[in-house]
């Protein structure tokens, strides 16, 4: 693999040492199934045993709604052969409750001959809410737009500012997103994500020293409102970009920590050796990690979501590095934006194996597709990955996880992390053409970070020595003449497919055509009102595709030229 996606995870070296931890000690890492029962189903919670310690016993410590001790069952030992050891498995049932109960509990174990008491997980504490919704039902349409507000446009009537270097401020503004939001419409996009637009010195953001006000530079508050209600009016929802595992060095409780050992902030952050060492994003020392489980930091993280989704009316949450802050602590978030806005969409980046994934279900409404993004980047864009590997992909990975209504997995090319794909792709506009198409008529809500539809690029991988860094896919958004039409017309196109044809977001996909020889791909996707035929042509030479329908009896004939596909309704 010569990208980086999955940073932590991306050399088998470093995969072997994952799956190995993963078998020690007593881990739970809230295998619960399912995340989120329903009123009156037992939920049953799954605790693994590793090599290295002995026990004779295993149980959960409900303490809310009620005290209960529910014992767990050995239920099989597996032998794992890099640990050249056994592994148990041990489970349990736990108690029914009605819906909307919020149950929360810890797991010990106990080894009778030494007498000694484990608590699982080093005693982390979970939780789960009875019976919640799932995601809402407009995430189902939705096609979103990444707007990175620095990079975006900085109003109309208003130039760029100098910069030597992308990591300047270039001057986008919130007026510059309202003023083109009539473009955002026109592409047919129902949804905004907003990267952070907080105080903060950086231009991307994620340096917020205050979570209840808006970058000074970027506008104010009531520019925030302007935009929300605009949004609103266009049938476009908005989705607040949420950080909660850390923030900028230079927050007020931060500074307050670090002058004064005794201040009431200093149990707010993760101390090595005060002040100087300090546990961070990433060891970046200006991105303190947060405690969230802290009793104070967590009143201040909730009520700046309530503050979002409550006085400002956003609609929704991309949970920035989720798998940062402890389990618990989502599960306060997703109560208290369930209570102010019960059709909130929650979705997390995680950059994570599919069973860590899931088991947040029940916390977020689903997480942001990076497997995906992986194979659609190497099938498409490099050709590492071969059109039979991309379908033998798509099968398990739908298989895997369940439906979009229940755990949505919204999908992308790209964002302000990773190389561009049309950088990717060589700049071959007709990969990223059959990606788009890709992406557009498989199940997850698409997204599209601003400017890949219309032809944003960069000038060198983000990781070359010479680069600026992950700033390269940064450039700031092309206006006028300066944009791709071309591409601008197909993502039109795409987006509007989308929004007419229920079958590309509810229903169920089957491959019809796999030709490897030829480099011929086709699938449909069909919901019992509405049918649909998707093909690719990924070879240098015209193809004449033919595709059978054999359950519908229907045939349809696709003339595609080279590096093309095409979409008919049958």
């Amino acid at each position: 693999m010569s990208e980086t996606i999955f940073g932590r995870l991306a050399t088998l070296e470093v995969r072997n040492e994952f799956a190995q931890l993963r078998l020690k000690g007593l881990q739970h890492r809230r295998r619960l199934s399912p995340g989120s029962p329903r009123a009156g189903e037992q939920p049953v919670v799954t605790v693994t045993v590793g090599p290295d310690i002995p026990v004779d016993e295993v149980v959960c410590l409900i303490t809310e709604p009620e005290a209960a001790v529910v014992p767990l069952h050995r239920v099989r030992a597996d032998f794992d052969v890099p640990l050249w050891a056994y592994v148990e498995t041990w489970e349990a049932a736990l108690p029914a409750h009605p819906a909307g109960t919020l149950v929360r509990y810890q797991l010990r174990a106990h080894d009778e001959d030494s007498n000694e008491i484990y608590w699982v997980d080093d005693g982390a504490e979970y939780s789960y809410v009875v019976g919640d919704s799932g995601p809402p039902a407009w995430a189902l349409p939705a096609s979103i737009y990444q707007v990175f507000p620095d990079r975006f446009s900085p109003g109309i009537g208003r130039a760029w500012n100098p910069a030597a270097r992308l990591s300047d401020i270039y001057g986008g503004t919130l007026r510059g997103i309202i003023d083109n939001l009539p473009y955002i419409a026109n592409l047919g996009f129902t949804v905004i994500w907003l990267n952070p637009f907080f105080p903060d010195e950086t231009h991307h953001g994620y340096h917020a020293t205050d979570y209840f006000a808006v970058n000074p530079r970027l506008g104010t508050l009531d520019d925030a409102r302007e935009l929300v209600d605009k949004c609103h009016e266009r049938g476009i929802r908005l989705l607040l970009d949420f950080v909660g595992n850390h923030w900028g060095s230079k927050h007020s409780t931060f500074q307050a920590a670090l002058a004064d050992r005794n201040s009431p902030y200093y149990s707010w952050y993760y101390w090595r050796n005060w002040p100087e060492d300090y546990l961070a994003y990433f060891d970046v020392p200006d991105l303190p990690k947060l405690n969230v489980d802290h009793p104070g930091v967590r009143d201040h993280l909730l009520r700046s979501v309530g503050f979002w989704l409550g006085d400002m009316n956003f609609d929704g949450l991309r949970l920035d590095h989720a798998d940062g802050p402890s389990y618990d602590f989502w599960t306060d978030v997703r109560v208290v934006a369930r209570s102010i806005k019960p059709d909130a969409w929650m979705f997390g980046e995680l950059v994570r194996t599919p069973d860590t994934q899931l088991s947040y279900a029940g916390l977020f409404d689903g997480t942001l597709d990076f497997l995906l993004c992986q194979a659609m980047r190497n099938t498409f864009a490099t050709g590492e990955m071969s059109l039979a590997a991309f379908d033998a992909f798509l099968s398990r990975h739908e298989a895997y996880f369940p439906a979009q209504n229940v755990f949505s997995r919204p999908s992308f090319l790209d964002n302000h992390d990773m190389d561009r794909f049309l950088w990717r792709a060589g700049n071959d506009k007709r990969r990223l053409k059959l990606a788009a198409l890709a992406q557009f008529t498989l199940g997850g809500a698409p997204i599209v970070y601003n400017g890949t539809e219309v032809g944003v690029s960069q000038t060198c991988n983000i990781h070359d020595p010479d680069s600026q860094g992950m700033e390269e896919c940064r450039q700031p958004m092309p206006w006028g003449d300066a944009q791709d039409g071309e591409l601008h017309a197909y993502f039109w196109y795409l987006s509007h497919l989308r929004r007419n044809h229920s079958a590309l977001w509810r229903g169920s996909r089957q491959t019809l055509l796999l030709d490897s020889a030829a480099q011929t791909y086709a699938y449909a996707r069909e919901d019992g009102a509405d049918a649909l035929i998707v093909a690719l042509n990924m070879s240098a030479e015209p193809r004449t595709v033919v595709v059978p329908h054999v359950e519908r009896g229907a045939q349809v004939t696709f003339e595609l030229p080279p590096w093309t596909g095409d979409v008919a309704a049958i």
